[in-house]
C-alpha cells in the first residue's frame, strides 16, 4: 500500500519567501499557478514571446516573463509544457539558467524517465501530478476541496521530497490525499492507461460498437445513444462506487450481459495485446516513436485526428447533443495545451 499524506509532516514554510515559476499557462499550468497564488506564494509565469497565453496570465494578475528569465529568477520551477516540446525548451532556455539548489517540478514523468531531459547534479527534480485535469484542480481548490495527487523524487532526497509535498499542499492536494510513487511507475502506468483504456480503448470500442449497429441496419441515433451517450452514466457509477457498485445500480439483464458477454469481447487476446503495448512503453519504443512523430511535423498524428473527427458518430453526436440543453457545449478549437 502506498503512503498517503493528508497533512505536511513539517511546517509549511518550505516554499514561503521563495520565488516560484510556472512555465506554461495551459491546463495544469494555470491551475497550479492560481492555486499557489491563492495559497499565499509568489508566482511568476514563463512563456515564449508571442504566446497566446500571455494575455490570459496577465489578466489573472501574474507577472509574465520569458522562460529563461523565469528560470533565472525562481528557485522552484514547474515545467508545464507539452512532453514533446520540453527537451528543446530545456536545452535552450532552462538548462543555461539552472543553478545548484534550484528545483524542477514536472506534472508527468515522461521527459525524465525517457531521458529526453537529463538534469545536472545538484538540482532537485521532483514530480507533482494531480489525478485530474487542470480545470478540476482549480474548481476543487475553490470549493475548499482537492484532487488526489502523486509525488515522486528523482533526485534531491528529503529536501526535494519536502518541496514536492509543499507544492502539492499549495495546490490543495493535501485536502484529498497525496500518494508517493516514482517517475518510472507514474510514466508507464499513465501511458498504458491512456492507450489501452481511457482514450485508445474506450474511443475505439465506442466507434466499433456504433459501426456494428449501423451496419446491421439500426439508426445512427440509436447507435449513438447506446454506444456513447449512456457510457458516461455507467462510468459515473463506476467512479463513485467501483465496478461492483455500478453493477448494483443497473438492471439484472444488464448485469448478466456484463458478466457473461463482456469476457467474450474483452478476452485473452485483448489482454495479450495490452501486454504488448505495455512492453513497448517499458522499452521506450512508444516514446521514441512519439518523439519522431513530433520531429516529423505530426503528419500521421494529425491525419489520424482528422479521420477520427470525421467519423459518423461525431456527426450524429453533434446533432443529438443539440437536443440536450443541460449539456455544456464545448468547442475543440484551440483546445491544445498552451505555453
Amino acid at each position: 500500500m502506498k503512503k498517503v499524506y493528508h497533512r505536511l509532516p513539517f511546517g509549511n514554510g518550505v516554499l514561503m519567501g521563495q520565488q516560484l515559476a510556472v512555465l506554461g499557462f495551459g491546463s495544469q499550468g494555470h491551475a497550479h499557478a492560481l492555486n499557489l497564488k491563492d495559497s499565499g506564494y509568489s508566482v511568476i509565469i514563463g512563456l515564449y514571446a508571442g504566446s497566446k497565453s500571455i494575455a490570459a496570465a496577465k489578466e489573472k494578475g501574474f507577472k509574465v516573463v520569458t522562460v529563461a528569465e523565469a528560470v533565472k529568477a525562481a528557485s522552484v520551477i514547474f515545467v508545464s509544457l507539452p512532453d514533446t516540446k520540453q527537451a528543446k525548451v530545456y536545452e535552450k532556455e532552462i538548462l543555461p539558467n539552472l543553478a545548484p539548489g534550484k528545483t524542477l517540478i514536472f506534472a508527468h514523468g515522461f521527459s525524465i524517465h525517457f531521458k529526453t531531459i537529463v538534469p545536472p547534479k545538484g538540482v532537485n527534480v521532483v514530480m507533482v501530478a494531480p489525478k485530474g485535469p487542470g480545470h478540476v484542480v482549480r474548481r476543487e481548490f475553490l470549493a475548499d476541496r482537492g484532487v488526489p495527487s502523486l509525488i515522486a523524487v528523482y533526485q534531491g532526497g528529503k529536501k526535494a521530497r519536502n518541496i514536492a509535498l509543499s507544492w502539492a499542499d499549495g495546490i490543495g492536494a493535501m485536502r484529498a490525499g497525496v500518494l508517493v510513487t516514482d517517475f518510472k511507475e507514474e510514466t508507464e502506468t499513465d501511458l498504458f492507461g491512456e492507450q489501452t483504456i481511457l482514450c485508445g480503448g474506450v474511443n475505439h470500442l465506442v466507434q466499433a460498437g456504433f459501426e456494428v449497429l449501423v451496419e446491421a441496419g439500426y439508426s445512427p441515433e440509436m447507435a449513438y445513444f447506446e454506444c456513447l451517450h449512456e457510457l458516461k452514466l455507467t462510468v459515473d457509477l463506476m467512479n463513485e462506487a467501483g465496478i461492483s457498485g455500478m453493477r448494483f445500480s443497473v438492471s439484472e439483464t444488464a448485469k448478466w450481459g456484463d458478466v457473461s458477454v463482456g469476457p467474450k469481447i474483452i478476452d485473452a487476446s485483448v489482454k495479450k495485446r495490452m501486454k504488448a503495448v505495455l512492453k513497448d512503453i517499458q522499452s521506450g519504443k512508444f516514446a521514441k516513436g512519439w518523439i519522431a512523430e513530433y520531429k516529423g511535423g505530426y503528419k500521421k498524428y494529425n491525419a489520424l485526428l482528422r479521420r477520427g473527427a470525421n467519423h459518423p458518430v461525431e456527426q450524429v453526436g453533434r446533432r443529438l447533443r443539440g437536443l440536450m440543453p443541460w449539456m455544456k457545449k464545448r468547442s475543440i478549437k484551440g483546445a491544445q495545451a498552451s505555453y
